[in-house]
């Protein structure tokens, strides 16, 4: 029987009031029980492997017994890597530690920065898990200095890595890095000119980590079953693609999906553009739609991702409102006016959660000889493209369990040392050393892919 789509209700909360990040031993007892229990449940029977672990090991011991501080760089191409390797860190990292004769000082562990969004839609769980693990909120799009005081406490005083994302938020890509922000090369030189008047023995050094997924028989058998939903979204019978072959199916529903888009937004089909090129004109139609319907002036001289946290915060503002505590005590229509704004502020995130996927979805279409991991991320990409289509956000993005999670990663970026020509020219080095832990992560990247060829 159809059943039509409900428009969620939406209602205006007293924002989120978070406590200062701390890490609780009590947490961690519990998280001993129950760690493996959550594991399974997101990641079934997942394998976690460490590549390159002298380094990452190396790295931490420093870090934990004070001989340095760690900032650690890690790519962020799924989602789940914050979760992944909290518990590789708690869990096995000390194992891996013996095989190679280092004994800790301490229990290892790694306090995350996360975007103070995370809180908004992660539900009562990551409200409670994430302040008692340490991890530090963090505005993308407005002045924050008490979150930048609280990481850069973190990092003088350690004695834990501090892991931050410096691509911002989710990539969707592993086996490319579509951008990098230079905040957290910024973030390091700063914290070497504070550790330099502290202990100038104490060296800042950046760790590059590349997170990289494969899988297995369910995996390949997945695949076909996310491919086949797609079809049906899209409104394909099975007659019509039976006969044809995988990247056929793929340009097929990609391409359908992209003129819906197209027609929605009263874009006129340029059959002589690539796909880049037409997912690009929605990608601005997209976010210059949010922004016309929040009254923003729209200046498209102004960073893409600038613009997009901007679009973001403002709706999350909307719906969880920073400054109001007593909505219950509220005249009815002011308190029904506010809830209007807040299920605005919905429809209008939906446009902004859709050019997010639009600018990262440019790959290209995988042949019938790539990698399983290739067809796999292409296939979750092109189920979120249809998600975001019709409504949907990162929250509903659907991810194949992997096999196997590979952690590589790279020597150590020792910012300490690279002081004094930061102070000459601080534009210059900032962008030499984000450039250099962009050729850190791809470095990991061929070599992945040397070995599994090879």
């Amino acid at each position: 029987m159809y059943r039509p789509y409900r428009t969620p209700i939406m209602k205006v909360s007293p924002d989120i009031k978070l406590p200062e990040p701390r890490i609780s031993k009590f947490l961690f007892f519990i998280l001993k029980f129950f760690a493996n229990l959550y594991f399974f449940a997101f990641y079934g029977v997942t394998k976690t492997v460490p590549s390159e672990e002298k380094i990452l090991l190396e790295a931490f011991d420093r870090a934990l017994s004070g001989k340095s501080r760690c900032i650690l760089a890690f790519r962020h191409p799924n989602g789940g890597e914050p979760q992944l390797l909290t518990w590789f860190f708690l869990y096995k990292l000390k194992r891996y530690a013996a095989k190679h004769g280092i004994r800790f000082t301490r229990r290892p562990h790694a306090v995350f920065v996360y975007g103070y969004e995370v809180v908004r839609w992660g539900g009562w769980m990551a409200r409670y898990i994430m302040p008692n693990l340490g991890a530090m909120p963090i505005y993308h799009s407005k002045m924050d200095i008490k979150g930048m005081a609280r990481i850069y406490k973190a990092i003088a005083e350690g004695p834990y890595p501090l892991a931050i994302a410096p691509e911002g938020q989710v990539s969707y890509t592993a086996d490319t890095v579509p951008r990098l922000e230079p905040g957290v090369i910024r973030i390091g030189f700063q914290a070497a000119q504070n550790m330099e008047k502290k202990n100038p023995d104490c060296p800042v050094e950046i760790l590059p980590l590349s997170v990289h997924f494969r899988f297995g028989p369910w995996g390949k058998a997945t695949v076909e079953i996310l491919l086949q939903r797609i079809e049906k979204f899209s409104g394909f019978s099975r007659r019509e693609t039976r006969k044809l072959s995988f990247e056929e199916r793929l340009q097929k529903c990609r391409n359908h999906i992209l003129e819906i888009n197209e027609e929605r937004y009263n874009i006129k089909s340029e059959i002589a553009f690539s796909f880049e090129q037409r997912l690009d004109r929605v990608a601005n139609a997209a976010l210059e739609t949010a922004e016309r319907m929040l009254g923003i002036k729209i200046d498209i001289t102004n960073d893409y991702f600038t613009r997009l946290y901007n679009v973001r915060q403002i709706c999350w503002d909307r719906i969880f409102l920073p400054d109001v505590f007593e909505l219950n005590s509220m005249a009815k229509i002011q308190r029904s006016m506010m809830d209007l704004g807040a299920g605005e502020a919905w429809h209008i995130a939906r446009h902004q959660e859709l050019a997010d996927i639009c600018w990262y979805f440019k790959c290209s279409i995988p042949t019938k000889d790539a990698a399983l991991h290739n067809k796999i991320e292409f296939v979750q990409n092109l189920h979120d493209f249809a998600n975001r289509t019709m409504g949907g956000a990162y929250s509903n993005r659907v991810s194949i369990f992997p096999r196997k999670v590979i952690f590589k990663a790279a020597p150590v970026i020792n910012l300490t040392e690279r002081l004094s020509r930061y102070r000459e020219d601080k534009k210059a080095v900032v962008a030499e050393t984000l450039s250099e832990l962009e050729k850190a992560y791809l470095d990991c990247i061929d070599e992945m892919n040397r070995v599994e060829q090879g």
